[in-house]
């Protein structure tokens, strides 16, 4: 399966791109438990959240963030579940959208590489809306920041005004970030507030206004 490039998007056309999405089948025998594309989001969401990849529990349920790490986001960002899911204002793109199967090293493998560059691109450029993107872990930041990060998650984290106001980078909320947060009090005390204060502002503006064009 393959991508096209995709212009600002009809009705149809968007539909039809998320249909494309969910519809991947590019890594099934590389998929423990086979492919489940895992995306949220509408032309009109001026936040994007990009995370790692889908834990078992999202691959059973299909929606993403619905698990402990999840919990812990939507505490950082002071949002309840039905602001969270609201793909009008939110829209959720992983690096890797399905379950890639458990690291023998603890932890599950990393975001499946084939998705990032077959996926991505389409999906940004349909929402032209988005004012936000938060990228949460070191897969979303190396590919969206690429050259521009520093030697370190730590420090590309702690220098996240250096790529405001379009990205914001944070740790992956799973629960090795307790050590992390506990060693690095400064990202609750400067970060979050900083982050929730944008992601609110942002909300409080609602759905962006987006002609989606004629209905071909």
């Amino acid at each position: 399966m393959t991508a096209t490039t995709h212009k600002p998007p009809t009705r149809r056309a968007f539909s039809r791109l998320l249909r494309d999405v969910r519809g991947c089948n590019l890594c099934a025998e590389k998929l423990p438990l086979g492919p489940r594309p895992v995306v949220k989001g509408t032309p009109s969401a001026r936040i994007m959240i990009v995370g790692q990849a889908p834990g078992t529990k999202v691959h059973q349920s299909g929606v993403p963030w619905d698990d402990a790490s999840g919990r812990r986001l939507r505490d950082w960002l002071d949002l309840d579940d039905g602001t969270f899911y609201d793909e009008d204002l939110i829209a959720i793109v992983p690096m890797g959208f399905c379950y890639p199967g458990a690291n023998p090293k603890g932890g599950d493998n990393p975001p499946r590489p084939e998705c990032a560059p077959l996926w991505h691109p389409p999906l940004r450029g349909a929402l032209p809306h988005i004012e936000l993107t938060l990228l949460v872990g070191q897969y979303a930041q190396r590919w969206y920041l690429k050259g521009r990060m520093k030697k370190t998650m730590t420090e590309t984290v702690r220098s996240f005004r250096d790529y405001l106001p379009e990205f914001l980078p944070t740790p992956h909320p799973s629960w090795r970030t307790t050590a992390w947060q506990n060693k690095n009090p400064w990202f609750e005390a400067e970060i979050v507030p900083d982050m929730r204060r944008r992601v609110h502002e942002l909300i409080a503006k609602g759905p962006a206004r987006f002609e989606m064009g004629p209905a071909s």
